[in-house]
């Protein structure tokens, strides 16, 4: 597909202007960033593995009536996707601690939580995307509490779809971020899920040895990061086929 003039590019994704009015193409990049992009790789192959496996998460939440933003896969790194209003959060559920909210709650990492925890983060990368309540949602026009209701809702879903999911691979799922926007048909806004689903957004343990298949691999230094998202790749059944160039990590200082 020939180049279109560039929306936007963020730490792992760029957005060109689509084919048709109303759409983007969404380009996965090879770049690898941790703790508000102190920590920067180069992951060759890590842009195709994102890719497909987000397009694998998206048509199958579209396939259940979780509306997202996918349309179809372009090729080996972009896929078609409907412009949509961002709203200026990231929705993290949690199922088993780990992360931050071991750090802030002293909460073993590990410990299986007693029900679903749908958290908001202001998504602003000077500030370090802080932890926001709905009070401060609602104060700052950022969404209303119907916009709050529906993304707890969607929330929910997809934590219902990947859990299930993952469970039958062997793979816990033990968290996840998405971002969701809103659309309009004629006078009517509805909320989808939109940017990606990948490890890169996933908490994701191995069920029988805890092994770390997400992005933790890179935050921690815990060996190769592209064999880690090549595994889950793999055990789902949508490993790209040969000569994808994922090879280890090139650090960028």
């Amino acid at each position: 597909m020939a180049r279109r003039k560039k929306v936007y590019e963020g730490k792992a994704k760029i957005l060109y202007e689509g084919p048709e009015p109303g759409t983007l193409v969404q380009y996965f990049k090879d770049d690898a960033t941790a703790f508000n992009a102190e920590k920067r790789a180069t992951i060759e192959g890590k842009g195709v593995l994102n890719n497909r496996l987000s397009e694998f998460f998206m048509s199958g939440l579209n396939a259940i009536g979780v509306p997202t933003h996918f349309i179809r896969r372009l090729n080996m790194r972009e896929q078609l996707i409907r412009a949509v209003e961002i709203i200026p959060l990231e929705v993290v559920v949690r199922n088993v601690a780990a992360g931050s909210i071991s750090k802030r709650l002293g909460i073993e990492e590990g410990t299986a939580l007693p029900r679903p925890i749908v958290e908001f983060y202001f998504k602003n990368d000077e500030l370090g995307d802080p932890l926001v309540s709905e009070e401060h949602i609602i104060a700052f026009g950022w969404a209303t509490q119907q916009d709050l209701d529906d993304m707890v809702s969607l929330a929910l879903r997809v934590n219902d779809f990947l859990s299930g999911l993952m469970l039958g691979v062997g793979i816990k799922l033990v968290d996840f971020k998405i971002e969701i926007g809103r659309i309009w048909d004629g006078d009517y806004m509805r909320l989808i899920v939109a940017d990606e689903i990948s490890p890169d957004s996933c908490r994701l343990w191995d069920i029988e040895t805890g092994k770390k298949l997400d992005k933790d691999v890179f935050r921690r230094d815990l060996g190769n990061l592209a064999d880690a998202y090549t595994e889950v790749a793999r055990r789902l059944g949508v490993m790209p086929g040969p000569g994808t160039g994922v090879t280890k990590p090139t650090l960028i200082n």
